[in-house]
């Protein structure tokens, strides 16, 4: 049996099916990748059943490979409750080695009932930067999977200041918004990527306009289609920035080619490793070691064809390592992912998928001991382990003893079991006798003890687990028309108004009802930030209202330098707290401005659990806000204390490190609103914020919940919140009036507007 040892380099391979596990394994992968029949992020790949899980576990421990559990779907209450326990628990006594997570709760729940089990944390949890590694590792990760968009440099940084794993993806589909931002397949169709259900609408046509509606002139149609990731030929930079683990996509790709891809950087990663312990055993140091590998290091153009042919989308690019964005990962055209050498996909099926498994099996020895009168004694080895069993007494052979053949033939039957003998020797004191079915009892006793004996150290007993009621997913309240404990229905709710550029604020500020004013950060350029904001949170509080500042929606480490450039200045300008959208820019102004400094949760930091909520409780945070995904039904079984609920906006349904005024026309800096036009002639507005160099696009039609505000109150909510994001100021007035129409009139909206024209969000429907 293989032993797993810690290796400087990891290649994590994707496995959607037992035959993709089984094939990678064979092509040569550290580690496999798999969601089980709960809680992944591939719902609609084959996944495995418990069975096949816990099998798969063992053989690839005996193979000294590494399995992890993908876990990294949102959890509703009852689930993170009721079901995530018993559905790990198996898997974690079977010697599962890590769960990838994205769901806050569930990370807390797991930490606390398996605490053997290791934790990555999911590049669904957008982790862009030292400052969010950071927090996870607070939380209790082992490693973190970085964002596909951090760069090279970004990486080493993150490496430097902070002790964690680095898992990073090297090869496969590239998704266009930062992952875990994605609400675009949710709302559209019901189908969440935070759920495992993506329908992938970034990979449809779409048509252009500028601000005016007229045309803009495109390379294709298809401009939020990027091309497929290889980073062949940057496995040096990759290992000197810091990744560990190298990460290959495609669990919802055919065995062919996870093993084919596997192969081709098993390859180049061994080569690579290889020159570099030749350069350390010269008396290298690690620096210069490095520097001398990467002069040797080469990939050839026919690997790289190799790859091509294996599947791509319009080709290949280098990803974001390299580059902050642009035209180049863009197919444009539409992207098919279709094979163009089936003969390769051939070879790599003989070579890696097909066969009876004995290719795969462990070579042991053994030793059949045959003595008249005497139990048969069977021993076999690994090398390592050793076990003897016996079995029934030896007779003296009358007429027909057992030969040799025989009896080597029988043992040799490993049949279904991980073994094959490579020698086995037979010993006896003369003819002998013993039943067939006593041989093939022998031969199964002794090949499941040394099984047991291999994998007793990865086998773990009973997890831990609190009483219900002291956690924190169990204290929330489980009934749709029961408040939460600690907020009384009756009460007045607290509204705030968020806005993203300043001439929304004076609407806004004539509303004595409004009690908080949330700035974003698009409302101001850098060099004028601190004085404006200033000025605009002195208005505020003129009114007799509350300021806080948003800070960008990706905070990766230039925007983390900046702020803590100018935090003085912020500090100065008298805001009353903060607004985060990341888990980076959380700890950013935990580290910056102290535990005291007032904090509010963005909907992109999701709270859908109690034990969620629980968790950002120790941080000291003033408000979350209530999930967009969640139903009715589902909000009112959540902890809703100091949460607040968005009742009005256009939704962001995607933040990406792309720009559609780039890709299309050209990078001149100025921020502007473009529209994409779907297929049922829906126009969605495309918003670039040049300050930190993302796109954010929001829903064709706003969210609007004005007669939701007594549910509001009776699910224990702090307060309400009206998102004002592209809209100019006559229209920002006219929601506000509308909102107070509405509230009071206590009409409904249909009575106001047409239909169509706005949307309910998920409320009613919520998402599976």
């Amino acid at each position: 049996m293989r032993q797993i040892q810690k290796k400087e380099i990891e290649l994590l391979a994707p496995a959607g099916s037992y035959e993709t596990f089984l094939a990678v394994i064979r092509a040569g992968a550290d580690a496999v990748y798999l969601g089980g029949s709960r809680f992944g992020a591939r719902a609609y790949a084959d996944n495995f059943g418990e069975e096949e899980l816990c099998a798969a576990i063992d053989y690839a421990h005996r193979q000294g490979v590494k399995v992890y559990l993908a876990v990294n779907t949102l959890m509703k209450e009852h689930e993170l409750r009721r079901e995530l326990y018993s559905y790990l628990l198996p898997y974690y006594k079977q010697g599962l080695d890590a769960v990838i997570v994205q769901d806050l709760g569930a990370i807390a729940l797991i930490r606390e009932a398996f605490p053997q089990l290791a934790i990555h944390t999911s590049t669904q949890m957008t982790v862009a930067g030292a400052a969010g590694a950071a927090y996870m590792k607070t939380l209790g990760a082992d490693r973190v999977v970085t964002a596909r968009e951090m760069s090279l440099a970004e990486i080493r940084k993150l490496h430097r200041r902070v002790d964690v794993e680095i898992e990073s993806f090297v090869h496969g589909a590239l998704c266009y918004c930062y992952s875990g931002q994605c609400l675009l397949s949710s709302m559209l169709g019901g189908r969440s990527g935070n759920r495992g259900r993506c329908a992938q609408p970034c990979r449809l046509p779409y048509e252009v306009f500028d601000e005016r509606m007229r045309p803009v002139k495109s390379r294709g149609a298809y401009v939020l289609s990027p091309k497929d990731l290889c980073t062949i030929a940057s496995i040096p930079d990759l290992a000197e920035a810091g990744v560990h683990s190298f990460k290959i996509e495609g669990r919802m790709k055919r065995a062919e080619y996870a093993a084919g891809v596997v192969s081709v950087y098993r390859r180049y990663v061994d080569g690579y490793l290889d020159e570099l312990n030749r350069a350390r055993r010269a008396g290298y140091d690690e620096k210069e070691a490095r520097k001398a590998a990467k002069e040797h290091y080469n990939a050839a153009p026919e690997d790289m064809q190799r790859l091509l042919d294996m599947g791509n989308r319009s080709g290949f690019s280098d990803g974001y390592y390299y580059r902050h964005n642009g035209p180049g990962m863009i197919t444009f055209g539409k992207p098919g992912h279709e094979k163009a050498n089936e003969a390769l996909w051939r070879e790599i099926r003989t070579a890696y998928v097909e066969g009876d498994g004995t290719q795969s099996k462990e070579k042991i020895n053994g030793i059949l001991k045959l003595k008249k009168d005497f139990p048969a004694i069977l021993e076999v080895s690994d090398g390592t382990c050793r076990v003897s069993v016996t079995g029934d007494a030896v007779q003296a052979a009358e007429r027909q003893p057992l030969t040799e053949e025989k009896i080597a033939a029988c043992l040799q039957k490993t049949g279904n079991t991980p073994y094959t003998f490579e020698r086995l020797s037979i010993e006896t004191d003369g003819p002998v006798f013993l039943p067939v079915q006593a041989l093939n009892r022998l031969r199964r006793d002794a090949l499941t003890r040394l099984a047991e004996q291999q994998l007793a150290s990865y086998r773990r007993g009973d997890a831990g687990w609190p009483k219900e009621e002291n956690t924190a997913a169990g204290r929330s309240a489980d009934t749709e028309n029961t408040a939460v404990a600690g907020n009384p229905a009756a009460g007045r709710l607290n509204v705030a108004v968020s806005v993203e550029n300043r001439e929304q604020l004076a609407p806004v500020l004539a509303r004595a009802y409004v009690d908080d004013i949330y700035l974003d950060s698009s409302c101001y350029r850098r060099k004028q930030l601190t004085e404006q904001l200033r000025e605009d949170v002195c208005r505020i509080h003129a009114a007799g209202k509350k300021a806080y500042y948003i800070l960008p929606a990706v905070f990766r480490s230039g925007t983390e330098e900046f702020y803590g450039r100018i935090a003085a200045g912020l500090l100065e300008a008298g805001t009353d707290g903060f607004v985060v959208k990341s888990f980076d820019a959380l700890w950013f102004v935990r580290q910056c401005f102290g535990e005291k400094t007032p904090l509010i949760l963005d909907h992109g930091i999701y709270i859908w659990n109690s034990a969620a909520k629980a968790q950002v409780r120790k941080e000291g945070i003033l408000r979350d806000t209530a999930p967009l995904e969640l139903n009715r039904r589902e909000l009112f079984a959540r902890d809703n204390r100091d949460s607040e609920l968005v009742v009005y906006g256009y939704l962001p349904l995607m933040t990406s490190a792309q720009c559609v005024h780039a890709n299309t026309s050209a990078c001149d800096k100025n921020g502007t609103v473009l529209f994409l036009k779907d297929r049922y002639g829906k126009y969605f507005p495309v918003k670039n914020h040049c300050g930190e160099c993302y796109n954010t696009l929001y829903n064709s039609a706003p969210l609007m919940l004005f007669g939701a505000l007594q549910d509001a109150k009776e699910m224990g909510m702090r307060g309400i919140r009206l998102s004002f994001t592209t809209e100019r100021e006559d229209a920002a007035e006219e929601i506000l009036r509308l909102y107070e129409r509405t509230v009071s009139e206590g009409k409904p909206l249909s009575g106001y507007l047409q239909a169509g024209s706005y949307t309910n969000g998920h409320y009613k429907r919520g998402v599976e």
